[in-house]
Protein backbone atom coordinates (compact mmCIF):
# COMPACT_ATOMS: atom_id res chain seq x y z
CA UNK A 1 0.00 0.00 0.00
CA UNK A 2 0.76 3.57 -0.58
CA UNK A 3 2.13 5.57 2.14
CA UNK A 4 -1.08 7.77 3.19
CA UNK A 5 1.29 10.99 3.10
CA UNK A 6 2.64 10.48 -0.41
CA UNK A 7 -0.80 9.57 -1.54
CA UNK A 8 -1.88 13.03 -0.17
CA UNK A 9 0.88 14.88 -1.90
CA UNK A 10 0.56 13.05 -5.23
CA UNK A 11 -3.48 14.33 -5.22
CA UNK A 12 -3.04 17.72 -5.34
CA UNK A 13 -0.54 17.66 -8.41
CA UNK A 14 -1.62 20.33 -10.35
CA UNK A 15 -0.71 18.71 -14.15
CA UNK A 16 -1.62 15.27 -15.53
CA UNK A 17 0.97 13.19 -14.42
CA UNK A 18 0.18 10.84 -17.60
CA UNK A 19 1.03 13.67 -20.19
CA UNK A 20 3.98 14.56 -18.25
CA UNK A 21 4.91 10.69 -18.42
CA UNK A 22 4.72 10.67 -22.20
CA UNK A 23 6.72 13.75 -22.54
CA UNK A 24 9.80 12.55 -20.57
CA UNK A 25 9.22 9.14 -23.02
CA UNK A 26 8.71 10.97 -26.40
CA UNK A 27 5.12 9.90 -26.98
CA UNK A 28 2.41 7.64 -25.35
CA UNK A 29 3.97 4.50 -27.51
CA UNK A 30 7.45 4.89 -26.32
CA UNK A 31 5.54 4.94 -22.28
CA UNK A 32 3.72 1.58 -23.33
CA UNK A 33 7.34 0.07 -24.69
CA UNK A 34 9.05 1.09 -21.57
CA UNK A 35 6.48 0.31 -19.42
CA UNK A 36 6.46 -3.16 -20.89
CA UNK A 37 10.31 -3.61 -20.74
CA UNK A 38 10.14 -2.44 -17.39
CA UNK A 39 7.66 -5.27 -16.34
CA UNK A 40 9.60 -8.23 -18.12
CA UNK A 41 13.11 -7.07 -16.46
CA UNK A 42 11.27 -6.84 -13.29
CA UNK A 43 9.62 -9.65 -12.72
CA UNK A 44 12.35 -12.10 -13.73
CA UNK A 45 14.02 -13.20 -10.99
CA UNK A 46 17.20 -13.94 -12.57
CA UNK A 47 17.31 -9.89 -13.19
CA UNK A 48 16.88 -9.34 -9.45
CA UNK A 49 19.89 -7.27 -7.51
CA UNK A 50 18.35 -7.57 -4.22
CA UNK A 51 21.55 -8.75 -2.76
CA UNK A 52 23.72 -6.89 -4.60
CA UNK A 53 24.96 -5.01 -1.55
CA UNK A 54 26.16 -7.94 0.08
CA UNK A 55 27.75 -9.37 -2.66
CA UNK A 56 31.70 -9.59 -3.18
CA UNK A 57 33.41 -8.03 -6.26
CA UNK A 58 33.77 -11.48 -7.68
CA UNK A 59 30.20 -12.33 -6.98
CA UNK A 60 28.78 -8.93 -8.44
CA UNK A 61 31.07 -9.64 -11.50
CA UNK A 62 29.97 -13.59 -12.19
CA UNK A 63 25.96 -12.34 -11.56
CA UNK A 64 26.70 -9.73 -13.76
CA UNK A 65 27.56 -12.11 -16.31
CA UNK A 66 24.79 -14.49 -15.78
CA UNK A 67 22.58 -11.63 -16.66
CA UNK A 68 24.31 -10.61 -19.57
CA UNK A 69 24.15 -14.18 -20.99
CA UNK A 70 20.52 -14.60 -19.95
CA UNK A 71 19.09 -11.09 -21.13
CA UNK A 72 20.36 -12.09 -24.21
CA UNK A 73 18.25 -15.31 -24.38
CA UNK A 74 15.14 -13.00 -22.99
CA UNK A 75 16.00 -10.58 -25.79
CA UNK A 76 15.46 -13.54 -27.98
CA UNK A 77 12.09 -14.67 -26.74
CA UNK A 78 10.72 -11.29 -26.43
CA UNK A 79 11.65 -10.29 -29.92
CA UNK A 80 13.60 -7.02 -28.67
CA UNK A 81 16.97 -6.21 -30.18
CA UNK A 82 19.97 -3.82 -29.98
CA UNK A 83 19.02 -1.38 -32.53
CA UNK A 84 15.25 -1.22 -31.53
CA UNK A 85 13.47 1.12 -29.34
CA UNK A 86 13.40 -1.20 -26.49
CA UNK A 87 16.83 -1.19 -25.79
CA UNK A 88 17.65 1.82 -23.72
CA UNK A 89 15.01 0.64 -21.21
CA UNK A 90 16.21 -2.53 -20.63
CA UNK A 91 19.69 -0.80 -19.81
CA UNK A 92 17.93 1.35 -17.42
CA UNK A 93 15.35 -1.13 -16.31
CA UNK A 94 18.41 -3.40 -15.32
CA UNK A 95 20.74 -0.25 -13.87
CA UNK A 96 23.08 -1.19 -15.82
CA UNK A 97 24.20 -3.96 -13.88
CA UNK A 98 25.46 -6.17 -16.44
CA UNK A 99 28.06 -7.59 -18.20
CA UNK A 100 29.78 -6.59 -20.94
CA UNK A 101 28.99 -3.14 -21.69
CA UNK A 102 32.04 -2.08 -24.02
CA UNK A 103 31.11 -4.32 -26.07
CA UNK A 104 28.36 -2.42 -27.58
CA UNK A 105 31.34 0.73 -27.80
CA UNK A 106 33.66 -1.84 -29.79
CA UNK A 107 30.33 -2.60 -32.23
CA UNK A 108 29.46 1.08 -32.63
CA UNK A 109 33.68 2.01 -33.09
CA UNK A 110 33.66 -0.33 -36.13
CA UNK A 111 30.31 0.75 -37.39
CA UNK A 112 31.76 4.51 -37.77
CA UNK A 113 35.26 4.03 -38.27
CA UNK A 114 35.47 0.44 -39.81
CA UNK A 115 35.22 -0.07 -43.63
CA UNK A 116 32.00 -1.83 -45.47
CA UNK A 117 34.12 -5.14 -45.74
CA UNK A 118 35.06 -5.04 -41.72
CA UNK A 119 31.39 -4.15 -41.01
CA UNK A 120 30.56 -6.90 -43.18
CA UNK A 121 33.09 -9.22 -41.22
CA UNK A 122 33.14 -8.23 -37.74
CA UNK A 123 29.55 -6.72 -36.90
CA UNK A 124 27.67 -9.83 -37.19
CA UNK A 125 30.40 -11.82 -35.34
CA UNK A 126 30.15 -9.53 -32.22
CA UNK A 127 25.92 -9.30 -33.22
CA UNK A 128 25.82 -12.84 -31.98
CA UNK A 129 28.29 -13.01 -29.35
CA UNK A 130 30.70 -15.12 -30.52
CA UNK A 131 33.21 -13.02 -29.56
CA UNK A 132 33.31 -10.43 -26.94
CA UNK A 133 34.49 -6.79 -27.56
CA UNK A 134 36.12 -3.88 -25.61
CA UNK A 135 37.11 -0.68 -26.42
CA UNK A 136 41.20 -0.05 -25.32
CA UNK A 137 42.50 3.80 -25.20
CA UNK A 138 43.68 5.15 -22.10
CA UNK A 139 46.84 4.14 -21.08
CA UNK A 140 48.42 4.29 -17.69
CA UNK A 141 50.41 7.25 -19.01
CA UNK A 142 48.10 9.16 -20.77
CA UNK A 143 44.18 9.84 -20.96
CA UNK A 144 42.65 12.89 -22.43
CA UNK A 145 45.82 13.84 -24.12
CA UNK A 146 45.08 10.67 -27.16
CA UNK A 147 48.13 12.21 -29.22
CA UNK A 148 50.48 11.46 -26.08
CA UNK A 149 49.24 8.09 -26.30
CA UNK A 150 52.23 5.51 -26.41
CA UNK A 151 50.93 2.19 -27.67
CA UNK A 152 52.33 1.38 -31.55
CA UNK A 153 51.47 -0.22 -34.31
CA UNK A 154 54.29 -0.79 -36.76
CA UNK A 155 53.65 -1.90 -40.37
CA UNK A 156 55.14 -4.93 -41.61
CA UNK A 157 55.31 -4.53 -45.63
CA UNK A 158 56.97 -8.37 -45.96
CA UNK A 159 54.45 -9.84 -43.60
CA UNK A 160 51.24 -7.46 -44.48
CA UNK A 161 51.35 -7.10 -41.00
CA UNK A 162 51.22 -4.71 -37.67
CA UNK A 163 53.34 -4.93 -35.16
CA UNK A 164 51.34 -4.13 -31.75
CA UNK A 165 53.60 -3.17 -28.58
CA UNK A 166 52.95 -1.43 -25.50
CA UNK A 167 57.06 -0.01 -25.27
CA UNK A 168 57.21 0.82 -21.65
CA UNK A 169 54.88 0.63 -18.33
CA UNK A 170 53.15 3.56 -19.00
CA UNK A 171 51.95 2.87 -22.71
CA UNK A 172 50.12 -0.28 -20.98
CA UNK A 173 46.29 0.19 -21.98
CA UNK A 174 44.71 0.98 -18.33
CA UNK A 175 40.88 1.00 -17.36
CA UNK A 176 38.96 -0.99 -20.57
CA UNK A 177 35.71 -2.32 -19.33
CA UNK A 178 35.51 -5.76 -20.12
CA UNK A 179 39.33 -6.58 -20.78
CA UNK A 180 39.70 -8.04 -17.25
CA UNK A 181 38.29 -11.52 -17.53
CA UNK A 182 35.76 -11.08 -20.26
CA UNK A 183 36.95 -9.38 -24.00
CA UNK A 184 38.42 -11.79 -26.63
CA UNK A 185 38.96 -9.00 -29.17
CA UNK A 186 39.48 -5.14 -28.45
CA UNK A 187 39.94 -1.80 -30.68
CA UNK A 188 43.46 -0.79 -29.77
CA UNK A 189 44.17 2.77 -30.30
CA UNK A 190 47.91 2.80 -31.28
CA UNK A 191 50.65 5.21 -32.91
CA UNK A 192 50.35 3.83 -36.94
CA UNK A 193 54.42 3.77 -37.81
CA UNK A 194 54.91 2.88 -41.66
CA UNK A 195 58.83 2.80 -42.74
CA UNK A 196 59.77 4.42 -39.83
CA UNK A 197 57.17 7.79 -39.95
CA UNK A 198 54.60 8.37 -37.58
CA UNK A 199 51.22 8.95 -39.05
CA UNK A 200 49.09 9.75 -35.17
CA UNK A 201 46.81 7.27 -33.55
CA UNK A 202 44.93 4.91 -35.32
CA UNK A 203 42.28 2.32 -34.37
CA UNK A 204 43.00 -1.86 -35.03
CA UNK A 205 41.10 -4.75 -33.86
CA UNK A 206 43.28 -6.98 -31.72
CA UNK A 207 42.18 -10.69 -30.63
CA UNK A 208 43.78 -10.77 -27.05
CA UNK A 209 41.98 -14.23 -25.79
CA UNK A 210 41.47 -17.68 -27.65
CA UNK A 211 37.85 -18.41 -29.05
CA UNK A 212 38.56 -22.04 -27.70
CA UNK A 213 39.93 -21.96 -24.74
CA UNK A 214 39.67 -18.30 -23.42
CA UNK A 215 43.57 -18.48 -22.77
CA UNK A 216 45.76 -15.21 -23.58
CA UNK A 217 46.92 -14.82 -26.70
CA UNK A 218 50.64 -15.13 -27.83
CA UNK A 219 52.59 -11.51 -26.50
CA UNK A 220 49.39 -10.81 -24.41
CA UNK A 221 49.25 -10.06 -20.26
CA UNK A 222 46.02 -8.71 -19.22
CA UNK A 223 43.94 -9.00 -16.39
CA UNK A 224 42.07 -6.95 -14.16
CA UNK A 225 43.46 -3.53 -12.15
CA UNK A 226 41.92 -4.79 -8.82
CA UNK A 227 39.13 -2.99 -6.45
CA UNK A 228 37.29 0.70 -7.44
CA UNK A 229 34.99 3.02 -6.03
CA UNK A 230 32.24 1.78 -7.60
CA UNK A 231 31.30 -0.34 -10.75
CA UNK A 232 32.39 -3.59 -8.95
CA UNK A 233 30.55 -5.48 -11.23
CA UNK A 234 32.64 -4.45 -14.30
CA UNK A 235 36.08 -6.13 -15.07
CA UNK A 236 37.96 -3.19 -15.69
CA UNK A 237 41.73 -4.13 -16.97
CA UNK A 238 45.17 -3.87 -18.18
CA UNK A 239 46.51 -4.86 -21.36
CA UNK A 240 50.50 -5.24 -22.15
CA UNK A 241 51.32 -5.96 -25.76
CA UNK A 242 54.40 -7.72 -27.09
CA UNK A 243 55.30 -7.88 -30.59
CA UNK A 244 51.51 -8.64 -31.27
CA UNK A 245 51.13 -9.17 -35.15
CA UNK A 246 47.85 -8.25 -36.73
CA UNK A 247 46.52 -8.53 -40.31
CA UNK A 248 46.48 -5.18 -42.28
CA UNK A 249 42.75 -5.67 -42.68
CA UNK A 250 42.55 -5.50 -39.30
CA UNK A 251 43.42 -1.37 -39.06
CA UNK A 252 39.98 0.39 -39.29
CA UNK A 253 39.93 1.73 -42.41
CA UNK A 254 36.44 3.71 -43.47
CA UNK A 255 38.49 7.19 -43.52
CA UNK A 256 42.54 6.02 -43.36
CA UNK A 257 44.06 2.87 -45.49
CA UNK A 258 47.62 1.78 -45.27
CA UNK A 259 48.27 0.05 -48.81
CA UNK A 260 50.21 -3.24 -48.93
CA UNK A 261 53.06 -1.47 -50.57
CA UNK A 262 53.24 0.72 -47.36
CA UNK A 263 51.23 3.80 -48.74
CA UNK A 264 48.93 5.74 -46.39
CA UNK A 265 45.97 7.15 -47.51
CA UNK A 266 43.52 9.49 -45.96
CA UNK A 267 40.04 10.40 -46.71
CA UNK A 268 38.67 13.21 -44.53
CA UNK A 269 39.89 14.42 -40.94
CA UNK A 270 42.56 12.50 -38.62
CA UNK A 271 40.05 13.20 -36.02
CA UNK A 272 37.09 11.26 -36.95
CA UNK A 273 39.40 8.89 -35.19
CA UNK A 274 37.70 10.81 -32.05
CA UNK A 275 34.44 10.39 -33.36
CA UNK A 276 34.19 7.04 -31.18
CA UNK A 277 34.62 9.59 -27.87
CA UNK A 278 31.99 11.92 -28.94
CA UNK A 279 29.56 9.02 -29.54
CA UNK A 280 30.37 7.46 -26.05
CA UNK A 281 30.02 10.92 -24.30
CA UNK A 282 26.80 11.72 -26.07
CA UNK A 283 25.82 8.05 -24.77
CA UNK A 284 26.90 8.52 -21.25
CA UNK A 285 24.54 11.56 -20.63
CA UNK A 286 21.51 9.66 -20.81
CA UNK A 287 22.88 6.34 -19.68
CA UNK A 288 25.29 7.20 -16.90
CA UNK A 289 24.23 10.14 -15.83
CA UNK A 290 20.55 12.29 -16.28
CA UNK A 291 19.20 8.35 -14.73
CA UNK A 292 21.09 8.66 -11.02
CA UNK A 293 19.99 12.38 -11.06
CA UNK A 294 16.32 10.89 -11.54
CA UNK A 295 16.86 8.41 -9.27
CA UNK A 296 18.45 10.72 -6.51
CA UNK A 297 15.23 13.19 -6.86
CA UNK A 298 12.88 10.50 -6.52
CA UNK A 299 14.25 8.79 -3.98
CA UNK A 300 14.95 11.99 -1.47
CA UNK A 301 11.78 14.10 -2.54
CA UNK A 302 9.69 10.90 -1.90
CA UNK A 303 11.64 10.42 1.37
CA UNK A 304 11.10 14.21 2.20
CA UNK A 305 7.47 13.60 1.71
CA UNK A 306 7.34 10.49 4.44
CA UNK A 307 9.82 11.48 6.70
CA UNK A 308 8.63 13.87 9.35
CA UNK A 309 10.75 15.64 11.60
CA UNK A 310 10.25 18.15 14.51
CA UNK A 311 6.82 20.98 14.34
CA UNK A 312 6.64 24.00 12.36
CA UNK A 313 4.11 25.44 14.75
CA UNK A 314 3.40 24.40 18.64
CA UNK A 315 0.63 21.73 18.86
CA UNK A 316 0.81 20.18 15.92
CA UNK A 317 2.35 16.99 14.67
CA UNK A 318 5.35 16.75 13.33
CA UNK A 319 6.00 17.78 9.83
CA UNK A 320 6.89 16.39 6.36
CA UNK A 321 10.43 17.59 6.04
CA UNK A 322 9.55 18.37 2.38
CA UNK A 323 7.56 21.02 4.18
CA UNK A 324 10.52 22.92 5.66
CA UNK A 325 11.66 25.92 2.88
CA UNK A 326 15.43 24.43 3.43
CA UNK A 327 14.48 21.20 2.33
CA UNK A 328 12.88 22.50 -1.19
CA UNK A 329 16.21 24.69 -1.61
CA UNK A 330 18.03 21.90 -1.75
CA UNK A 331 15.79 19.35 -3.91
CA UNK A 332 13.95 21.27 -6.23
CA UNK A 333 16.68 22.48 -7.97
CA UNK A 334 18.07 19.42 -8.83
CA UNK A 335 14.91 17.85 -9.71
CA UNK A 336 14.95 21.04 -12.22
CA UNK A 337 18.37 20.74 -13.35
CA UNK A 338 16.93 16.95 -14.07
CA UNK A 339 14.35 18.16 -16.64
CA UNK A 340 16.59 21.09 -17.96
CA UNK A 341 19.44 17.72 -18.17
CA UNK A 342 16.39 15.46 -20.14
CA UNK A 343 15.73 17.84 -22.85
CA UNK A 344 19.30 19.20 -23.87
CA UNK A 345 20.32 15.30 -24.05
CA UNK A 346 17.49 15.18 -26.18
CA UNK A 347 18.84 17.90 -28.73
CA UNK A 348 22.42 16.46 -28.47
CA UNK A 349 21.26 13.24 -29.91
CA UNK A 350 19.20 15.04 -32.61
CA UNK A 351 21.97 16.87 -33.49
CA UNK A 352 24.66 13.45 -33.26
CA UNK A 353 22.58 11.96 -35.55
CA UNK A 354 22.41 14.36 -38.49
CA UNK A 355 26.41 14.69 -37.83
CA UNK A 356 26.59 11.08 -38.06
CA UNK A 357 24.86 11.07 -41.45
CA UNK A 358 27.16 13.72 -42.81
CA UNK A 359 29.81 12.16 -41.76
CA UNK A 360 28.80 8.56 -43.37
CA UNK A 361 28.67 10.70 -47.09
CA UNK A 362 32.23 11.40 -45.98
CA UNK A 363 31.50 15.58 -44.81
CA UNK A 364 33.37 15.91 -41.69
CA UNK A 365 32.03 19.77 -41.95
CA UNK A 366 30.03 19.16 -38.23
CA UNK A 367 33.00 16.98 -36.28
CA UNK A 368 34.19 20.44 -34.48
CA UNK A 369 31.12 21.31 -33.05
CA UNK A 370 29.99 18.02 -32.17
CA UNK A 371 33.03 17.70 -30.33
CA UNK A 372 32.95 20.65 -28.93
CA UNK A 373 29.54 20.24 -27.45
CA UNK A 374 29.84 16.85 -26.51
CA UNK A 375 33.22 17.53 -24.26
CA UNK A 376 31.29 20.69 -22.94
CA UNK A 377 27.73 19.55 -21.88
CA UNK A 378 29.75 16.00 -20.78
CA UNK A 379 31.66 17.68 -18.34
CA UNK A 380 29.33 20.66 -17.14
CA UNK A 381 26.30 18.08 -17.16
CA UNK A 382 28.25 15.54 -15.07
CA UNK A 383 29.59 18.44 -12.50
CA UNK A 384 25.89 19.28 -12.05
CA UNK A 385 24.71 15.79 -12.02
CA UNK A 386 26.76 14.13 -9.48
CA UNK A 387 26.87 17.23 -6.87
CA UNK A 388 23.28 17.53 -7.18
CA UNK A 389 22.84 13.14 -5.99
CA UNK A 390 25.39 14.64 -3.51
CA UNK A 391 22.95 17.12 -2.03
CA UNK A 392 19.99 14.23 -2.77
CA UNK A 393 21.68 11.78 0.08
CA UNK A 394 22.98 14.73 2.31
CA UNK A 395 18.98 15.31 2.41
CA UNK A 396 17.83 12.29 4.16
CA UNK A 397 20.23 12.92 6.63
CA UNK A 398 21.58 9.11 8.21
CA UNK A 399 19.36 7.17 6.43
CA UNK A 400 20.82 8.30 2.77
CA UNK A 401 24.35 7.41 4.50
CA UNK A 402 23.10 3.72 4.03
CA UNK A 403 23.51 2.02 1.33
CA UNK A 404 19.93 0.26 1.24
CA UNK A 405 18.89 3.53 0.30
CA UNK A 406 19.86 3.30 -3.00
CA UNK A 407 21.60 6.89 -2.80
CA UNK A 408 25.70 5.85 -1.88
CA UNK A 409 25.91 3.10 -5.29
CA UNK A 410 24.63 6.26 -7.48
CA UNK A 411 26.82 8.87 -5.53
CA UNK A 412 29.97 6.24 -6.24
CA UNK A 413 28.77 5.50 -9.44
CA UNK A 414 27.99 8.73 -11.23
CA UNK A 415 30.99 10.41 -9.69
CA UNK A 416 33.12 7.91 -12.22
CA UNK A 417 31.20 10.13 -14.78
CA UNK A 418 33.66 12.93 -14.07
CA UNK A 419 36.82 11.33 -14.99
CA UNK A 420 35.83 8.69 -17.66
CA UNK A 421 35.72 9.49 -21.08
CA UNK A 422 37.62 12.51 -20.78
CA UNK A 423 38.51 14.77 -17.42
CA UNK A 424 35.99 17.84 -17.37
CA UNK A 425 38.76 20.90 -16.89
CA UNK A 426 40.35 18.93 -19.85
CA UNK A 427 37.36 18.37 -22.07
CA UNK A 428 36.19 22.61 -20.95
CA UNK A 429 39.87 23.82 -22.08
CA UNK A 430 39.14 21.59 -25.72
CA UNK A 431 35.58 23.51 -25.45
CA UNK A 432 36.61 26.72 -24.89
CA UNK A 433 39.49 26.20 -27.90
CA UNK A 434 36.44 25.99 -30.49
CA UNK A 435 34.57 28.84 -28.54
CA UNK A 436 37.93 31.11 -29.51
CA UNK A 437 38.27 30.19 -32.54
CA UNK A 438 34.46 30.88 -33.26
CA UNK A 439 34.43 34.29 -31.57
CA UNK A 440 37.52 35.28 -33.77
CA UNK A 441 35.70 34.11 -36.82
CA UNK A 442 32.81 35.79 -36.02
CA UNK A 443 34.54 39.15 -34.83
CA UNK A 444 35.73 38.98 -38.62
CA UNK A 445 32.48 38.55 -40.02
CA UNK A 446 32.82 34.93 -41.49
CA UNK A 447 30.39 32.32 -40.71
CA UNK A 448 29.93 30.32 -37.55
CA UNK A 449 28.37 26.72 -36.47
CA UNK A 450 24.98 27.18 -35.49
CA UNK A 451 25.71 26.59 -31.58
CA UNK A 452 27.51 29.79 -31.28
CA UNK A 453 25.44 32.03 -34.15
CA UNK A 454 25.27 34.30 -31.06
CA UNK A 455 28.84 35.03 -30.67
CA UNK A 456 27.66 37.89 -33.13
CA UNK A 457 24.15 38.31 -32.46
CA UNK A 458 24.46 39.92 -29.44
CA UNK A 459 23.25 43.30 -27.93
CA UNK A 460 25.52 45.54 -25.94
CA UNK A 461 23.34 47.44 -23.38
CA UNK A 462 21.86 46.91 -20.01
CA UNK A 463 19.78 44.16 -18.17
CA UNK A 464 16.20 45.54 -18.48
CA UNK A 465 15.13 44.31 -15.01
CA UNK A 466 14.20 46.30 -12.20
CA UNK A 467 13.46 44.10 -9.43
CA UNK A 468 13.99 39.98 -8.76
CA UNK A 469 10.71 39.21 -10.19
CA UNK A 470 11.76 40.74 -13.51
CA UNK A 471 14.05 37.44 -13.49
CA UNK A 472 11.04 35.07 -14.15
CA UNK A 473 10.42 36.38 -17.68
CA UNK A 474 12.18 33.82 -19.47
CA UNK A 475 13.53 37.04 -21.98
CA UNK A 476 15.58 38.36 -19.75
CA UNK A 477 17.45 35.85 -18.14
CA UNK A 478 18.05 34.01 -21.37
CA UNK A 479 19.52 37.55 -22.38
CA UNK A 480 21.43 37.82 -19.54
CA UNK A 481 22.95 34.60 -19.71
CA UNK A 482 23.81 35.33 -23.12
CA UNK A 483 25.45 38.43 -22.32
CA UNK A 484 27.78 36.65 -19.86
CA UNK A 485 28.77 33.93 -21.92
CA UNK A 486 29.85 36.23 -24.76
CA UNK A 487 31.53 38.83 -22.38
CA UNK A 488 33.08 36.08 -20.96
CA UNK A 489 34.55 34.61 -23.86
CA UNK A 490 34.96 38.21 -25.21
CA UNK A 491 37.36 39.30 -22.63
CA UNK A 492 39.28 35.83 -22.39
CA UNK A 493 40.27 36.02 -26.14
CA UNK A 494 41.44 39.56 -25.71
CA UNK A 495 43.35 38.90 -22.60
CA UNK A 496 45.03 35.93 -24.77
CA UNK A 497 45.75 38.48 -27.96
CA UNK A 498 47.05 40.95 -25.30
CA UNK A 499 49.35 38.15 -23.92
CA UNK A 500 50.67 36.78 -27.50
CA UNK A 501 51.34 40.93 -28.63
CA UNK A 502 53.32 41.55 -25.42
CA UNK A 503 56.05 38.53 -26.44
CA UNK A 504 54.18 35.25 -24.05
CA UNK A 505 54.81 32.16 -26.49
CA UNK A 506 51.30 31.14 -27.85
CA UNK A 507 51.36 28.16 -25.10
CA UNK A 508 52.05 29.84 -21.97
CA UNK A 509 49.52 32.39 -22.74
CA UNK A 510 47.18 29.57 -23.18
CA UNK A 511 47.88 28.01 -19.30
CA UNK A 512 48.09 31.85 -18.32
CA UNK A 513 44.17 31.98 -19.24
CA UNK A 514 42.34 28.48 -18.43
CA UNK A 515 41.03 29.61 -15.85
CA UNK A 516 39.10 32.07 -17.51
CA UNK A 517 38.92 29.55 -20.41
CA UNK A 518 37.22 27.05 -18.70
CA UNK A 519 34.66 29.24 -16.93
CA UNK A 520 34.02 30.65 -20.44
CA UNK A 521 33.18 27.09 -21.69
CA UNK A 522 31.14 26.42 -18.81
CA UNK A 523 28.51 29.91 -19.24
CA UNK A 524 28.55 28.63 -22.89
CA UNK A 525 26.60 25.47 -21.99
CA UNK A 526 24.77 26.69 -19.51
CA UNK A 527 23.30 29.41 -21.64
CA UNK A 528 22.65 26.79 -24.15
CA UNK A 529 20.69 24.56 -21.50
CA UNK A 530 18.40 27.71 -20.87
Amino acid sequence: SVNPDLASERQTASFSVEKLTALLDGGTEQTRIRRAVVEAIESDPVFSRENQYFQTQNERYEAAVRKAVHLQKKMHEMGWTENGPEYKYIYRALSGDVAFLLHRVFMRSISVLGSDKQIAQWIPLATQHKLIGSYAQTELGHGTYLQGLETTAVFDTATQEFILNTPKISAMKWWPGDMGRSATHTVVFAQLYIHGKCYGIHPFIVQIRSLQDHSLCPGVIAGDIGPKMSFEHIDNGYLLLKNVRIPRENMLSKFCEVRPDGTYVRQGSQKINYFTMTTVRISLISDEVLTPLMKACTIAIRYSVVRRQSKLKPGEQEAKILDYQTQQEKLLPQLAAAYAFHFINDYLQELFNRGYREIQRKNFDMLPELHALSSGFKAVITQHCTAGVEICLRACGGHGYSLLSGLPSLYTKILASCIYEGENTILLLQTARFLIKCFMAADAGQPVPPSVTYLAAVKHGKCPAKNKLDFLSPDIYTEAYQHVAVRLTSSTAAKLQDLIQSGVKKHDAWNQCTVQLVQAAKVSKIYLLI
